[in-house]
């Protein structure tokens, strides 16, 4: 049977307990398990790093909300990142980026898998053409995109990049963590791996750090399966149990981030001491008429540029009273941050270096009217 997305965030690798019918899946906080006999592990499971019921959970779960056929969970976004490259690449491949990607993501190619014999090109991947541009034939594994992106919400035609990946025989990659995979789903798009920081709005409450990834091709899968446990930057038991409670209520906790941001995206475009908003739901957005092709809504995420430059974008984060100032995002409670000198700091005096005068918002679940009001206060 087809279950609807809310359906499988609950029910998927979730089922009663079978020994005491615990509905909740319990929390397996085991490194070893007992054998049978030499080398015949009950059920498969020989040593948590290699498996681990309450983490299959979590995978099983990840992989039917996006659509896949395998998910596997990480200790961290950055840990999923790490372990798609070193299983698709081998030095002297060339990987594209986007040229406003994520300062961690920015970090790992240029100070670490740059190292290690990778090249990167940071190419405008809201542009299909510059992508394109960018692959280096027979060199070019991966394109790796993010739409919305971190931080200036620039958003790529999945379907499009899709098509001129698998033309010149690289992946396509999505990191899908500012959509979630209830407001959009890359694999069905065409794209051949989605990663998720799931610390963000799969786990949505500020309480866990986590990654993953997801695959629709089951050789794929099987690989990164094997650089996960060969690697072994593995999501805990207690981790997992946090994300599994987090996806459950995903859809509805999206629903209410939607609704809020709007009524903020909104009224920031009237503000004077806002130069410019952005939010791929205005309809001036460049791409606003791709999100709203491949996007259910259009996301908890804003940016905006200060009126007055870097100072007066100092000044807001710091005036904000319910707009927590701290890095991070996708958690119930709203945030405020300076991207420039806070989660974008890696990317100062490079190319993907963000405007200093920009703001970023993780807008809540809580009551819009309270956000506004704490704004309008922090603005004046």
């Amino acid at each position: 049977m087809n279950y609807g997305f809310e359906t499988l965030a609950i029910h998927a690798g979730q089922d009663p307990d079978p020994r005491t019918g615990a509905v909740v899946p319990p929390i397996y906080q085991t490194s070893t398990y007992a054998q049978d006999a030499v080398g015949a592990p009950r059920l498969g499971y020989e040593y948590s790093r290699s498996g681990n019921p309450t983490r299959d959970a979590l995978q099983e779960c990840l992989a039917a909300i996006e659509g896949g056929r395998v998910g596997l969970a990480f200790a961290s976004g950055l840990a999923a990142e790490d372990a798609l490259i070193r299983t698709v690449c081998a030095p002297g491949d060339h990987v594209i980026i986007p040229d406003d990607a994520y300062g961690g993501t920015y970090r790992l190619f240029a100070k670490v898998a740059q190292r290690w014999g990778l090249t990167f090109t940071a190419a405008k991947i809201s542009h299909p053409d510059a992508v394109r541009a960018a692959v280096r034939p027979g060199q070019t594994k991966i394109i790796w995109v993010e739409t919305p992106t971190n931080p200036l919400l620039g958003i790529a035609d999945i379907a499009a990049l899709a098509g001129i990946a698998h033309e010149t025989g690289a992946l396509l990659a999505v990191d899908n963590t500012f959509a979630s995979p209830y407001l959009q789903q890359p694999l069905g798009l065409g794209a051949d791996v989605v990663i998720h920081s799931t610390t963000k709005y799969l786990g949505g409450h500020s309480d866990v750090v986590g990654g993953a990834l997801i695959t629709a091709d089951a050789g794929l899968g099987a690989e990164l399966a094997y650089h996960q446990n060969a690697m072994g930057a593995i999501n805990g038991p207690f981790d997992g149990w946090l994300t599994l409670r987090g996806i459950k209520t995903l859809g509805v906790r999206m629903d209410r981030h939607c609704d809020n941001a709007e009524r903020i995206a909104e009224y920031l475009t009237s503000h004077s001491a806002v130069a410019q908003v952005l939010y791929p739901g205005l309809s001036e957005h460049p791409g606003h008429e791709t999100a709203a092709k491949q996007m259910r809504r259009y996301g908890g995420m804003i940016s905006f540029r200060a009126a007055g430059g870097e100072a007066a974008a100092l000044r807001i984060c710091e005036r904000t009273r319910l707009f927590v100032l701290a890095e991070s995002l996708g958690g119930v409670e709203s945030l405020i941050e300076h991207p420039g000198r806070m989660t974008h700091a890696s990317v100062a005096g490079s190319a993907l270096e963000v405007p200093a005068d920009l703001v970023r918002l993780s807008v809540g679940i809580e009551t819009a009217d309270d956000l506004l009001a704490d704004l309008e206060q922090a603005l004046g």
